[in-house]
């Protein structure tokens, strides 16, 4: 059991390390862009878990 954890551990590694530098590079507009949908996710999940909050309080 610890062996096969291991190696699927060992696997995401590896995968990870071939993937850790982009390959194309992006401008900065492209950049701009996904911060701003980045903070437009965080402000919708927030959002979210407001209205879920006061809902179940309710």
């Amino acid at each position: 059991m610890l062996r096969s954890v291991s190696r699927v551990i060992r696997k995401f590694r590896a995968i990870n390390a071939r993937y850790a530098t982009p390959r194309i590079t992006m401008s900065p507009l492209v950049r701009a862009s996904l911060l701003i949908l980045r903070i437009y996710l965080v402000l919708l999940v927030g959002l979210l878990l407001y209205k879920f909050a006061m809902l179940a309080g309710a």
